[in-house]
């Protein structure tokens, strides 16, 4: 039961191209964005969508089949954990950041 403790997964579009950042070390990092849909209908009957927007981060192998086939419009399947950092802005704020830290992808469907 330890392992649904801090469980998510995703099946969405990218949002923007992600961006791969190569650290000194050797390794590598992904960061994108993915939109999920719900969509459900008003009291009038028409059909709403709500689209909620994710930070996802991949490390090493993961990131890099980001880098190779993950781009703009794709949709994908993440499974993963969410990290929630914080950081202080220049002016002093402190500010929180959640996260998707993924251990695996899924390519889905086309562009």
């Amino acid at each position: 039961m330890s392992t649904i403790k801090n469980h998510v997964q995703l099946i969405g579009n990218v949002g923007q191209e992600p961006t791969i950042t190569n650290l000194e070390s050797g390794k590598k990092v992904a960061r994108l964005s993915l939109a999920t849909n719900e969509y459900y209908k008003n009291g009038k009957g028409e059909k709403q969508t709500d689209t909620n927007w994710h930070t996802v981060v991949a490390w090493g192998k993961t990131a890099e089949i980001i880098e190779k086939y993950a781009e703009k419009g794709k949709e994908i399947g993440v499974v993963g954990k969410l990290k929630t950092r914080t950081y202080t802005t220049d002016d002093g704020n402190q500010r929180y950041v959640t996260e998707v830290v993924a251990d695996e992808i899924l390519l889905l469907g086309s562009k």
